[in-house]
């Protein structure tokens, strides 16, 4: 690990950990809530929830961490995609259903997700900054 590496994990983490939204370049740069579990960002697309087109086929995507105070960027990174076995990642899976506000159906909210929608892990890969 070089030395630029561990500042730009550390920012990572931290500002994931501190706003739960981020920037995804997809077709188009689209604004994602998530959870921060374990080194790794969570989020949840499908009916009923984010509309996040094609990330689920995507082998990395590219993320960008900004600000909660002000909005300024804080980092960029690549990040591995991979769909999670939600019933093998419930720990994962309810730090994410915390994180979800105002769900219609927030007593029954992972059983949806389990039925409808995609739960994605995104592990960064060599930040940038």
């Amino acid at each position: 690990m070089s030395d630029n590496t561990a500042p730009a994990e550390a920012a990572i983490e931290e500002g994931a950990k501190k706003s739960g939204i981020l920037w995804l370049t997809l077709d188009r740069p689209r604004l994602a809530w998530h959870a921060w579990h374990e080194g790794a960002i969570y989020l949840v697309t499908g009916d009923g929830e984010q509309q996040l087109p094609g990330l689920d086929a995507l082998d990395r995507v590219h993320v960008t961490l900004r600000s909660k105070d002000n909005g300024a960027r804080l980092v960029e990174f690549e990040a591995a995609v991979a769909v999670v076995d939600q019933a093998a990642a419930a720990d994962a899976v309810a730090v994410l259903a915390k994180e979800r506000l105002n769900a219609p159906d927030s007593e029954h909210l992972t059983e949806r997700w389990a039925r409808d929608a995609t739960v994605l892990r995104l592990t960064p890969e060599r930040p940038e900054r």
